[in-house]
């Protein structure tokens, strides 16, 4: 009984099998059978080859929630050279809350405001690149790789002539509180106020005001290497010496998340203004650099993904067995097709059905009969 069973169930399994296995000497090579796999299989190498080379890439994957953070500070890295004496300028932050932050951060540097010719070549290259950002912003992933997995671009070397020190580079970093407020720069020191603060202006003569100005670098949070910020390479010059140049910046949170490297930084946009100050014409205000952000609620997450191994595994199999179909009744529409034209309309082998009726009838009716002579 047992023996029964097993011959049963073994008979049950062989006519569920899909793959039926045809005879050898039931199987026909043909030359054009051979072509078609040539090219079947060359197809296959070469879709194969592509989709290993997809399965490597990478891509980043943005997502959106409420930034709940807002106990921590925010650093803000400044690197910018303005066309006037240090001793003559100063640099701070103050808050929305009417709160002054030390700027012992900042580091006063006399150099020469205009560029060496190799100074020049980095800045037009840096300028370059802004413009391929702004047209292409798909850039901005090769940059989120590049800046992760690649060495930290070389800062720009400033030969400047100790004879002709007419500017002054401010660069540093400030921690702030993660609230709005206004990062300046503008003539005279900064002196604390029980209202606020204020600047020692009126020792400083008009003119010698020349807020001319160049941003090497302008970020918030942590410094990432190769991240090309909006402002950087921003090189304004001032028509007169009374002008206030106006940056207006919205700050958006952004966690970076890649295989390698995981870091909190900020990117930011911003909106330019600048006009010059005449009191007689009624355009009041401070000369000077005003940088006033904001930072936003909301957090990007931008995650570097990579294709799973089964979906490769997958993919690569529908590229196999779809081409190797295809091909397969391409090779079999074509040669039924070559059959009927190449073989039925040859002469003498198609005729109509009617017509050849036609003639079996009159060649039956011309025929005699036979006749056999019976003898009693």
């Amino acid at each position: 009984m047992k023996r029964l069973t097993k011959k049963k169930a073994l008979t049950l399994v062989k006519e569920l099998d899909a793959f039926p296995k045809v005879p050898e000497s039931y199987v026909e090579s043909t030359a054009s059978g051979g072509t078609v796999s040539l090219i079947a299989f060359s197809i296959m190498a070469i879709l194969a080859f592509l989709e290993f080379f997809v399965y490597r890439d990478t891509w980043m994957k943005y997502e959106y929630e409420v930034d709940r953070d807002f106990s921590s500070k925010l650093r803000i890295n400044v690197d910018i050279t303005v066309a006037m004496r240090c001793q003559y300028i100063g640099a701070d932050v103050l808050d929305l809350a009417e709160t002054m932050v030390a700027s012992d951060g900042l580091k006063y540097e006399p150099v020469n405001f205009e560029l060496s010719p190799q100074q020049r070549l980095w800045h037009m290259t840096l300028l370059h690149i802004q413009e391929r950002l702004r047209v292409e912003h798909a850039l901005q992933d090769v940059l989120f790789k590049a800046a992760l997995k690649a060495s930290p671009p070389a800062e720009p070397q400033k030969e400047d002539s100790p004879s002709h020190l007419n500017a002054c580079r401010i660069h540093g970093h400030l921690y702030v509180n993660k609230v709005a407020g206004n990062f300046h720069i503008t003539v005279g020191k900064s002196i604390p106020h029980p209202r606020g603060h204020a600047h020692l202006a009126a020792l400083v003569s008009h003119d010698s005001y020349n807020f001319s100005h160049r941003i090497d670098h302008l970020s918030f949070g942590e410094a990432i290497p190769g991240i090309i910020s909006p402002l950087d390479g921003t090189e304004k010059v001032s028509p007169d010496s009374n002008h206030m140049f106006q940056y207006f910046i919205t700050i958006v949170p952004t966690k970076l998340n890649t295989y390698k490297v995981s870091a909190e930084t900020h990117q930011y946009s911003v909106t330019e203004r600048e006009r010059a100050i005449n009191h007689a014409a009624g355009s009041h205000g401070v000369s000077g650099i005003f940088m006033k952000y904001d930072i936003s609620s909301l957090m990007v997450k931008v995650t570097e993904q990579h294709m799973p191994f089964w979906q490769f595994l997958v993919r690569l199999c529908g590229i196999i067995g779809g081409i190797f179909s295809t091909t397969g009744m391409l090779h079999g529409m074509v040669g039924f097709l070559v059959d009927v034209v190449c073989c039925r309309f040859q002469m003498g082998m198609y005729k109509p059905v009617k017509e050849e009726a036609h003639l079996n009838m009159e060649e039956n009716k011309q025929t005699p009969v036979p006749t056999e002579n019976y003898t009693q």
